[in-house]
């Protein structure tokens, strides 16, 4: 009976005619979105406190934390008349992410005192060019809470705030 393979041939199309009736994995993207886990990690936002002024001191703790080096940046000094627009005195005058080295871990947001930076649950977009994957910090910063308040909450997304200790 083994010889003739039929249990085998008949075993295998009643696991495949059980498959026609399970549900498809498949989704419709454009259509339908994916429900994303709460963790999920996508796109690097550089936070803004509720005036709309910048969270990041410039501290370099995400650039530190950062396992594959893809973040850079350079500190300036606030001055004069520009207290609307950062929080501290000091503030990243030049902040980029490099998203070709991003391996998407979430150590510089845990990393960041601030809350200056979390990673959103947008995902990372595709190019041709390599030079429109590093992120300049005019990219990543979030929209000003006060000018546009419907797209500053849609880039919070359904992020939970963090419980500072």
């Amino acid at each position: 009976m083994e010889r003739l393979y039929l249990p085998a041939i008949f075993k295998g199309m009643f696991i495949t005619f059980m498959h026609i009736f399970k549900k498809k994995p498949t989704i419709n993207y454009p259509e339908k979105k994916r429900p994303f886990s709460p963790v999920f990690r996508g796109l690097h936002i550089l936070n803004r406190d509720a005036e709309g002024r910048e969270n990041c001191t410039a501290c370099g703790l995400c650039a530190v934390a950062c396992p594959a080096e893809a973040i850079t940046m350079e500190a300036a000094e606030r001055k004069a008349g520009e207290e609307n627009l950062y929080k501290e005195e000091k503030y990243a005058a030049k902040y980029e992410i490099n998203m070709l080295r991003c391996i998407f871990c979430g150590l510089c947001e845990d990393a960041c005192p601030k809350d200056a930076i979390y990673l959103s649950e947008t995902f990372a977009p595709s190019d041709y060019q390599r030079k429109q994957f590093i992120y300049s910090k005019d990219d990543l910063l979030i929209p000003h809470p006060v000018n546009e308040p419907e797209a500053y909450q849609k880039a919070l997304g359904n992020r939970v705030k963090r419980e500072t200790v």
